[in-house]
């Protein structure tokens, strides 16, 4: 019997979570550098060659929601309003993931448990700075290609490093505002005002820029 494509897919998917939500329960609890792919292998119920054919790297298993926050960031400037400037299309997004609530900006104390972990881990330290400069790039193109500018476009690449410093910083402080105060949407405004903060700068250096 064959079975559907798209039921695969789910199947695929489902056997991903898993993992992944074995492999952060252990993190939050042991530390990453303590937990063996054997051990999380074990918790999800699979073999150790379908962990690596899932997650190629360990610290994958941890930041599993990286390719999704790629494509919010190129989609929402593939389908940016033509009226609204580029780097406003993003300032909005961020808006928005706060009022839907989305993982990326949340606030409580799962996320507390999520920043200790990176911080007691080297590794996962190193990880998420190469996510930022690899999100940076992406937004570079993604500005790029929503203007119709050259890739190598040194503006765009300005932009997209002004960006994720500004997000960056946002979030760091809005975590820390919590940890402080335990205040969700205390810590949401914070991050919100930073942004916009930080947009307001990043729209001075891009004026008179197809970007601003």
């Amino acid at each position: 019997m064959t079975i559907p494509a798209d039921l695969r897919s789910r199947k695929r998917l489902a056997t991903r979570q898993a993992i992944s939500n074995a492999a952060t329960r252990l993190f939050f609890v042991r530390g990453f550098e303590q937990v063996t792919v054997d051990e999380i292998a074990a918790a999800a119920s699979v073999g150790r060659m379908t962990v690596f054919n899932h997650f190629p790297r360990k610290e994958d298993m941890f930041f599993d929601r990286e390719e999704e926050g790629r494509e919010l960031l190129r989609e929402a400037l593939r389908q940016r309003d033509p009226a609204i400037s580029p780097v406003d299309t993003l300032r909005l997004l961020a808006h928005r993931l706060a009022l839907e609530d989305s993982p990326y900006i949340t606030f409580s104390a799962a996320g507390q448990g999520f920043i200790a972990t990176i911080e007691a881990s080297d590794t996962l330290k190193a990880r998420a700075r190469a996510i930022r400069d690899e999100l940076a790039h992406v937004v570079a193109q993604a500005l790029t290609e929503s203007t119709g500018r050259e890739s190598d476009d040194p503006l765009a690449q300005l932009a997209a490093s002004l960006l994720l410093a500004t997000w960056s910083t946002a979030l760091i402080e809005a975590h820390r505002a919590f940890r402080l105060h335990g205040d969700a949407q205390l810590a949401k405004a914070g991050f919100l005002a930073l942004v916009d903060q930080g947009h307001t700068g990043l729209n001075a250096a891009m004026a008179g820029t197809p970007y601003a």
